[in-house]
């Protein structure tokens, strides 16, 4: 089985450019931005540039490729901003299956000043009530090839824990709602799988809270701050304080290493996910 590696990538120049930078750090596997991720500006690509980029994908064999949301997004807002966040999310996902792109990774907000978790706040039950609606809206206004893949938070935002995901995951019920699971924001939290036994342990709990079946992709970063610290500042893979052994025991173990792997580290040089990084993470597979 071929390990499927691959970085978030900028779109200058045309989202075909994307698919070239990859292949050139050594990636199988891409994340890009459908437009600016700080502003609302929504991305319409004509027939020619999509035909472009669906041709080029096919010819470098880069797949699968994801969207990433814009990082405005908050579901969890009633007003102005959430119906701003499902447009957004709207145009993206039915742009998708146009590109032959997965679907939308998608930090799903916050709920501003309560910090408890959504299922220890009885004052919680009308944001969440918000935030489950509008995903919905979103699902049902997009094609059924598109996935909306929500990504644990790795800071006081929705989705810190896994039992807050879960519940999110019970109460939208749709095959289409996935996960993507961040390295760093898991190790910010308190969760670690430096060997097998712990990893085991990891996705034992992910069966029992029905998380293993909604996974879809990993993003794999190294952590700048301290395990638990609530903190969400990526590293080069080595450089942080997530053990080295982590990486590698998530690469090779046989339910993880099926899954893409996406890289948003700042790069050795700055620029972002370099090949230096992409070579670090291929060094982990072991012979087959």
């Amino acid at each position: 089985m071929m390990v499927r590696i691959g970085a978030h990538q900028s779109i200058a120049g045309g989202y075909e450019q994307s698919l070239k930078r990859i292949a050139n750090i050594g990636g199988n596997c891409l994340q890009i931005f459908s437009s600016s991720p700080k502003g609302w500006s929504f991305s319409v690509p004509n027939k020619s540039s999509i035909d472009i980029f669906v041709k080029e994908k096919n010819k470098l064999n880069i797949d699968p490729i994801y969207f990433h949301a814009t990082y405005l997004i908050n579901l969890a807002d009633g007003g102005r901003i959430g119906n701003l966040s499902k447009q957004s999310l709207i145009s993206e996902m039915n742009l998708s299956p146009k590109l032959g792109i997965r679907g939308s990774i998608i930090h799903l907000g916050s709920f501003k000043t309560v910090k408890a978790p959504l299922f220890q706040d009885h004052n919680m039950k009308d944001k969440y009530k918000v935030l489950i609606k509008n995903i919905k809206e979103v699902l049902i206004k997009t094609p059924k090839e598109s996935l909306f893949i929500i990504e644990n938070a790795g800071n006081r935002k929705i989705g810190q824990t896994l039992e807050e995901l879960s519940l999110i995951f019970e109460s939208i019920d749709d095959e289409r709602a996935r996960l993507c699971l961040d390295t760093c924001h898991l190790f910010s939290n308190g969760y670690k799988f430096k060997n097998d036994n712990e990893l085991n342990d990891f996705i034992n709990k992910l069966k029992k809270l029905k998380l293993l079946e909604k996974l879809e992709v990993w993003h794999l970063n190294d952590s700048r701050d301290p395990f638990d610290s609530g903190r969400d500042r990526h590293a080069n893979i080595g450089e942080g304080t997530v053990p080295f052994s982590e990486f590698k025991t998530l690469i090779n173990h046989p339910l993880t290493k099926k899954y893409p792997f996406i890289l948003e580290v700042p790069g050795f040089d700055g620029k972002g996910p370099d090949k230096e990084n992409i070579d670090i993470l291929k060094s982990c597979v072991n012979p087959v």
